[in-house]
């Protein structure tokens, strides 16, 4: 990471940018009424951004829920990915989620993504189940994934 990225928490004049890197990023992003709910409705969400002067190159989101946190969504630009940014961004966010409490942090990851179930991994993460036909796009099985913080 190079000394002109920042974290900051999003804020609602961010989604516009994190439409991008959703659209470039999933077969079935999010929609704009889902980030603003999640900023204006959720109070257990918590969603950072990565900036690179400015401009948003990655974010990601979490639920925090008493002592347990899901992430939501991670996801950086493609122009950006190989960089060590998704790692940088969830490390960030296993910080964030440490600070409030929380002991242990939940994911789920398609079966057949095995650049980011290579960084979970690495991260400490480990497979603790497996949701069938969890992905409505292709009914593809995502690899539930578990880690102590």
């Amino acid at each position: 990471m190079n000394n002109t990225m920042t974290f900051r928490y999003m804020r609602e004049e961010d989604i516009d940018q994190i439409l991008i890197v959703e659209k470039l990023s999933f077969t079935m992003p999010w929609s704009r009424d889902a980030f603003y709910n999640e900023l204006h409705h959720n109070q257990f969400a918590k969603y950072i951004v990565l900036e690179d002067e400015g401009k948003i190159v990655g974010y990601c989101g979490a639920w925090l829920v008493i002592d347990e946190a899901h992430i939501t969504n991670i996801a950086i630009l493609p122009e950006y990915r190989g960089k060590k940014l998704g790692e940088a961004l969830l490390l960030k966010m296993m910080e964030i989620a440490k600070r409030h409490g929380i002991i242990r942090m939940t994911l789920e990851v398609r079966v057949s993504n095995v650049v980011a179930q290579r960084l979970y991994e690495k991260l400490g993460f480990q497979r603790g189940g497996i949701r069938k036909n969890y992905y409505t796009d292709n009914l593809e099985d995502a690899y539930v994934m578990w880690v102590n913080i």
